[in-house]
């Protein structure tokens, strides 16, 4: 088991990282830390793409005569599917800081269980 452990590295760090970001999400009550959280997750998932789309003694899809076979190349997908992850999870990062921020400004606390408990306060005394 360990010699598979070794053999498949960056899979195990992919799998340490997501189950560490998962942790912090489920477990954290900040919600920096939340969102710290979700960006491990997705860091795992990113070095999952990518440590399983790479394949040793292979070169870049990129032609500059007449193609080879295709064995000779790798796949270019997950590298792709990786770029438009990681926009996708800037885009969602900036949305969640700016909305912790209006959360902040609003109730004067990140943490969720306070925030909760006086957004109900706030709407009984309506």
């Amino acid at each position: 088991m360990i010699k598979g452990i070794l053999n498949n590295y960056e899979e195990a760090v992919a799998v340490i990282l997501f189950v560490a970001g998962l942790g912090m999400l489920l477990f954290r009550r900040n919600l920096i830390m939340k969102l710290i959280g979700m960006n491990i997750m997705d860091t795992g998932c990113f070095l999952f793409l990518a440590s399983m789309g790479y394949i040793s003694g292979r070169k870049a899809p990129i032609l500059t005569a007449l193609p080879a076979q295709g064995t000779d190349y790798v796949n270019p997908v997950p590298a792709g599917l990786v770029l438009t992850g990681i926009v996708v999870s800037v885009s969602v990062t900036a949305v969640m800081l700016s909305l912790s921020v209006r959360l902040y400004r609003r109730y004067h606390t990140l943490d969720i269980d306070a925030i909760y408990a006086l957004s109900k306060h706030k709407l009984e005394d309506r």
